[in-house]
């Protein structure tokens, strides 16, 4: 069975979905400057035993575009009227990115509504690990510039729009250890899904919440008090990861017997495009 292009009303917004599979349920979320796209080789594995729904995030793609709701409350509660709005009371998270944050926060904001959680390429505290990798060299910065950049008001709307091509491949061509998942046609798909018409707004909205202190603040302190993880969770990253610090697993605040830890070695940030056969083995092999 193919995967099928949906759309459910969740938080009052329209998100749109790709899904595919039955059974229990397995959300997937992207990260930033990518949409559901990202999870083309998780999909149809996961789906031989789920029903796998991967959406836009909103702000991107073919989800509504509002003017605000990006900060991780908003986000997680979208998710969470996902879930609900798909008929069940709770699902398995999976986030990469900027979506492996807003997994982190919907297991703290509504943890009756996970089941297992797993992260790729996301350190807990996402703020802290970017403050101290901006602090400590050089090298950071560079690998990094975009995410400062797009922080200033009312330059980086045009900086988008006139740089997506040299941006798209700076990102997933340059910043990935194995590149062949990310072809030319594969960039004119993420470059056309950015292209459309209230995205890069939105987008911008995401990357400063992802810097923003007063989201980290509260999403820090809701995950200190979790303390011995209780949740069923599997974190992932590349080792060769440089768009964060390659010390991921040193920085996760949970731990327990339920947290397992995975590294994918020559893999960069682009985790389940780079290496999906890894990332599909160890997630089915958790999720199941």
């Amino acid at each position: 069975m193919s995967w099928e292009h949906k759309y459910v009303k969740a938080n009052s917004v329209k998100l749109h979905y790709v899904t595919q599979g039955k059974g229990k349920l397995v959300i997937l979320l992207h990260g930033l400057f990518e949409f559901w796209y990202s999870w083309r080789y998780q999909l149809p594995y996961l789906s031989r035993h789920f029903k796998v729904v991967v959406p836009d995030l909103r702000g991107y793609n073919d989800s509504d575009k509002p003017h605000n709701g990006y900060d991780l409350d908003t986000l997680s509660s979208d998710i969470c009227a996902l879930i609900q709005g798909l008929g069940y009371e709770k699902a398995h998270i999976v986030g990469h990115d900027w979506g492996g944050s807003i997994a982190w926060h919907l297991a703290r904001r509504f943890p009756a509504s996970v089941d297992k959680l797993a992260v790729l390429s996301t350190p807990q505290r996402w703020q802290a690990v970017l403050s101290n990798g901006l602090s400590n060299g050089w090298g950071y910065l560079q690998n990094n510039w975009h995410l400062l950049a797009l922080q200033t008001p009312g330059v980086p709307q045009w900086l988008i729009k006139d740089n997506l091509p040299s941006l798209l491949t700076y990102l997933f061509q340059q910043q990935a250890v194995r590149k062949s998942p990310f072809t030319r046609a594969n960039a004119e798909l993420y470059r056309a899904a950015l292209q459309k018409p209230g995205v890069v707004p939105a987008v911008l909205q995401h990357v400063r919440h992802c810097l923003n202190l007063n989201d980290w603040l509260g999403s820090w302190l809701g995950n200190a008090r979790l303390g011995q993880s209780v949740l069923p969770t599997l974190i992932m990253w590349g080792e060769d990861d440089v768009l964060l610090p390659s010390a991921i697993p040193g920085v996760q605040g949970l731990s327990g017997d339920c947290v397992i830890k995975r590294s994918i070695p020559d893999c960069g940030h682009w985790i389940q495009q780079e290496a999906p056969n890894s990332v599909n083995r160890e997630l089915i092999e958790f999720l199941t």
